[in-house]
């Protein structure tokens, strides 16, 4: 059974007109990165940073100026795959430099995930991203930007539909799915999406999936990709925060 989107043209002008308002540095690093494919780089320092950005991000604030977010903008980064393969006890040395970075929620959780992972990438031969470079970096649809990222879902401790599609987003390989949370929900139920959204119901595939069908199809009626959007709505909960330097996700 389908169901069918009925967007009107006042539904694309508000849209149009939120793009207009909320364009800045975060999205336009997003065009560049996504759309434009520039400067992506899927190393496994590139790698590892953006799986700990997803764990550490999942259920705390990660604006620009937050401890997250500075963080995040650290250069070099202090965890890379030289450090870690080489470190017996992966989650003591994470678990460490989290807090020596002011991070300490969920500290008992999230490098456990993030080890229990990084062994899991490392007996798969990461193959999972090779893949997706391979799908997505030029010619993916958006049934193959899905497929991959419930791959990862699945793969992945820790990582529900949202974390799995924040990694492939993040990495610059994914134009239509996107990482839906509490500010997009936010965002939807205000402009009048049909059903009021929850935001734990998206640990749910199905209901995540039902979400970002209604999100492409709106971004296909206003002709603009799903991740621009997406980055708009992101950052306008950050009142003008980011600019070209701290714009790192």
């Amino acid at each position: 059974m389908d169901i069918q989107w009925n967007i009107n043209r006042e539904d694309i002008q508000k849209v149009q007109d939120f793009l207009i308002k909320h364009k800045n540095p975060f999205v336009e690093k997003v065009i560049n990165r996504n759309v434009l494919r520039q400067n992506i780089l899927l190393d496994r320092d590139s790698l590892i940073r953006n799986i700990l950005m997803c764990l550490v991000t999942s259920q705390q604030k990660s604006g620009p100026n937050t401890p997250v977010g500075i963080f995040l903008n650290r250069n070099p980064f202090p965890v890379n795959y030289t450090l870690i393969s080489k470190d017996k006890n992966i989650e003591a040395l994470v678990k460490k430099i989290l807090i020596q970075n002011g991070l300490t929620r969920y500290i008992n959780k999230i490098p456990v995930f993030f080890a229990e992972n990084f062994r899991i990438l490392e007996n798969s031969g990461w193959k999972i991203f090779s893949t997706a470079e391979t799908e997505l970096m030029n010619n993916g649809t958006k049934e193959m930007e899905r497929n991959i990222a419930d791959q990862i879902h699945e793969m992945l401790k820790g990582f529900g539909p949202k974390q799995s599609r924040n990694l492939l987003q993040a990495l610059g390989l994914t134009k239509y799915e996107v990482p839906i949370d509490s500010r997009i929900t936010s965002w939807l139920n205000e402009f009048g999406f049909p059903i009021q959204l929850s935001a734990t119901g998206l640990q749910d595939k199905a209901y995540y999936h039902f979400v970002s069908d209604g999100f492409q199809a709106l971004c296909k009626q206003v002709d603009v990709y799903p991740c621009v959007l997406d980055a708009a709505i992101f950052s306008s909960f950050d009142n003008g925060q980011w600019t070209k330097e701290n714009s790192v996700y």
